[in-house]
């Protein structure tokens, strides 16, 4: 995005030598909302505050809609519920911290992305594919940090309301502000409320729950000398009434869903030797997160407490006569509680479980000049529920000539499966429940490769990129729709003697500016995600996973005017075709005569907005689903959701039509020291 920076410029008057004339320049620059290092190991991409501002992103979920590596779609057509995908794999294989420190994992999976607020996020890091073994083994397709806005650089106000055309309004109130001389606090307030849910395609079924979400976080940060403090505690409730909310409908369909979060973290930080690089730090985590969820006449009760710890030592030092060769050893112990109690009350047995896991980790890098990043790390953990096991993994870049650059990544990437949350958007429905008895550590091996050129065209450069990633898992939980439309059956891979689950993904990207101020991207991915399941026939067999999109595409356009009056901006998206489970016909009318009844055709989506920018405040006005394409029958079956049929988890496309969302933002800058 465009910075404005005012610089005082001295200039000789010419009538008096003596005098002189202090005039203030507008010195305009464009800085890019999405930023890839062109030196760090990791295929990282950094998604600043300027990049969020393009669109509402009223939360974390709505950060990737100008991104082609990031997914995001409705879980289910009741709920709400979003979903995250990272080289085409769903969000419960990338690792989601916030500021290194466990974010939406386990109970928080279903709406985890919504309990981050937009306005409070400062960056996000999206890495592919391998990370750092520092931030422990969850990580399989990748990996995505969000910063949280600092109180020591943010202003000491700064307001964001929104309203859309569905009757939603959101409010956030931030603020930092220094205490003493070496002490800061900081205040992230939200709240966002739905008044009026609407029934657009007339099934009985809200399109969307009316919610209250009330979220309230305090931190602190303290630097003296060369001992660093940081302390975050957030509380938070989110309530969501869905389904058949009309007073009309006897024995209605309601889904109330109920959740309370409290979390916090403490990072202690010291430098030994700056020159070095010689630091430890220990940093804490706690959270507690409670839901009563109803589904009709399925009740889910759970709550998680989980305790996170990693203290770590890192340090820097030189080669023999290697003045230009940096290398960087990080080791550390780390240790994870996770205790569940769970019950579902169309389940026999409860769902309580006690996993304890401790760690050990090194971490070797090396960079030589500009030319050679290598991070290679490996961690040792014990779980009390898995066992013992190892996680090797490397990230490599190569740098031959300044214009371009290669990557390349390998490890491991282990998970716990929960077995109702990471499916809880099959909830909602009649279908029966067949959980193995014991469910199996989820394994996989992840290695990809990527490059970028660097291509200078007269004053400006355009940026190409292409990647590939193929995951391989050695066990995974498969969540089997084909054998019954009636069922689902969720069993480890290793129970289905020859059974395979792996998935490819590759993508090309471009962006230039292609005026001062006027930016161009474009991206088309590919996915071929595939798992074996039993057919209806009974007969096991290798297939493209079920509700999968094999393909998207982006292209997105920004344009801000000289002095930063106005912004606008263009983005398009094409999702690709994909596979409905077996025994699914009911989509003959999303096809549109296209394929099969079973396979999906492509869709598009347009989005814009438009922002009018003053000194301290600024106002825009944009549109989501321009195209207005949806899901004709999302819900199967949905006026009688007390029968064997109804389903509302068969989401393939977007359930809400095109709306209007407008918001203002008012701060009161950070004043230079």
């Amino acid at each position: 995005m465009l910075s404005l920076v005012a610089l005082p410029v001295v200039a000789q008057d010419t009538l008096n030598t003596n005098d002189f004339r202090i005039e203030e320049v507008q010195v305009v620059q464009r800085r890019k909302g999405t930023v890839k290092s062109r030196t760090d190991a990791f295929d990282t991409q950094k998604i600043n505050a300027e990049e969020l501002c393009r669109a509402a992103c009223c939360n974390l979920s709505e950060a990737f809609e100008t991104s082609a590596s990031v997914d995001v779609a409705y879980a289910d057509a009741a709920t709400g519920a979003k979903q995250i995908r990272l080289l085409g794999l769903n969000g419960t294989y990338v690792q989601l911290i916030q500021e290194n420190t466990p974010a939406v994992r386990g109970l928080a999976q279903n709406f985890g992305l919504e309990y981050i607020p937009g306005p409070w996020m400062q960056s996000i890091q999206v890495s592919k594919g391998t990370s750092s073994v520092i931030n422990g083994y969850e990580a399989t397709s990748g990996q995505i940090n969000v910063e949280l806005l600092k109180p020591q650089i943010q202003d000491p106000l700064a307001i964001n309301l929104m309203f859309n055309s569905d009757l939603m309004a959101e409010a956030n109130i931030t603020g930092g502000w220094q205490l003493k001389d070496h002490l800061y606090t900081g205040i992230l307030a939200h709240y966002g409320q739905n008044f009026m849910a609407m029934d657009h395609n007339h099934d009985s079924f809200v399109d969307m729950p009316k919610t209250i979400n009330a979220n309230l976080a305090n931190r602190w940060f303290y630097r003296q000398g060369n001992y660093t403090f940081q302390a975050f505690v957030r509380g938070l409730y989110d309530r969501r009434r869905a389904g058949q909310l009309s007073d009309t409908i006897a024995n209605p369909y309601r889904i109330n869903l109920d959740t309370w979060r409290v979390e916090g973290f403490m990072k202690n930080g010291y430098v030994f030797d700056e020159e070095t690089g010689s630091s430890v730090a220990l940093i804490t985590a706690v959270s507690y997160h409670d839901l009563n969820n109803t589904y009709g006449m399925r009740k889910w009760k759970a709550n998680q407490l989980n305790a996170y710890l990693n203290a770590i030592y890192q340090g820097n030092f030189e080669g023999k006569g290697e003045t230009d060769t940096d290398h960087r050893l990080s080791a550390g112990l780390s240790l994870n509680i996770d205790n569940y109690r769970e019950t579902l009350n169309i389940l026999p047995d409860k769902l309580d479980r006690l996993e304890i896991t401790p760690g050990i980790f090194a971490e070797y890098s090396l960079k030589h000049e500009d030319m050679l990043s290598l991070v290679a790390g490996v961690r040792a953990d014990y779980s009390t529920r898995h066992g013992f096991f190892v996680t090797p993994r490397m990230n490599i870049r190569y740098t031959p000539f300044e214009w371009w650059t290669l990557r390349g990544s390998v490890g491991m990437g282990y998970r716990s499966p929960n077995a109702i949350a990471d499916n809880a958007f099959m909830l909602p429905s009649s279908r029966v429940l067949h959980i193995t008895d014991k469910i199996k550590q989820e394994r996989a091996v992840n290695a990809g490769i990527s490059t970028t050129f660097y291509i200078p065209l007269g004053s400006k450069e355009l940026q190409l990129s292409g990647e590939y990633y193929y995951t391989h898992f050695l066990n995974s939980v498969i969540v089997d729709l084909d054998q019954d439309p009636h069922a689902v059956y969720i069993y480890n891979q290793t129970d289905l003697p020859g059974a395979k689950s792996f998935a490819h993904s590759a993508q090309v990207e471009a962006s230039i500016e292609v005026l001062r101020g006027w930016t161009w991207t474009a991206a088309f991915r590919w996915t071929d995600i595939e798992q074996t399941t039993i057919g209806a026939n009974g007969n096991a067999r290798l297939r493209a996973k079920a509700l999968s999109n094999k393909y998207k595409g982006v292209i997105t356009t920004s344009y801000q005017t000289p002095l930063k009056k106005w912004q606008f901006d263009v983005t398009a998206q094409f999702n690709g075709v994909g596979r409905l489970p077996d025994g699914f016909t009911a989509y003959g009318d999303l096809n549109g005569g296209y394929g099969t009844p079973t396979t999906l055709r492509w869709y598009p989506q347009l989005m814009a907005q438009i922002t009018k920018y003053w000194r301290t405040c600024s106002l825009y006005l944009g549109a989501e689903n321009m195209t207005n394409f949806t899901q004709d029958h999302p819900i199967i079956d949905s006026f009688n959701p007390y029968g064997t049929d109804f389903d509302a988890s068969m989401v393939c496309a977007p359930t809400t039509g095109w709306k209007v969302y407008i918001g203002f933002r008012y701060n009161i800058e950070k004043p230079d020291n």
